[in-house]
């Protein structure tokens, strides 16, 4: 298994009609792209200082379904959507291998 792990920090107070349109654009990429095993997303708790402010935690059964997703029109567009609301001031990622 692959698990791809994304964390954002907003540059700004992010209003929450825009969160609003990051989950919804979230909640669609898993009905839109093959390979998805499970898809998790939300943003930081408040409980400990220095957090990043989002996390998206994605698993697929392969490199392959992996790649699918990062390569997806929808995926990139998505993340040009991120991109262009001005709002990311940082986003780091990671993809690991784990025993499913």
């Amino acid at each position: 298994m692959i698990r791809h792990v994304v964390l954002f920090t907003w540059n700004r107070t992010v209003q929450e009609s825009v969160l609003a349109d990051v989950r919804a654009g979230l909640a669609e990429l898993p009905l839109l792209i093959p390979g998805i095993a499970d898809y998790r997303y939300g943003p930081d708790i408040g409980v400990n200082d220095g957090n990043a402010d989002y996390a998206v935690v994605a698993d697929f059964a392969s490199q392959d379904d992996y790649l699918v997703y990062r390569d997806h029109p929808d995926h990139k567009a998505f993340i040009a959507m991120l991109g262009a609301g001005g709002f990311v001031g940082s986003r780091v990622a990671v993809q690991f291998e784990f025993d499913g």
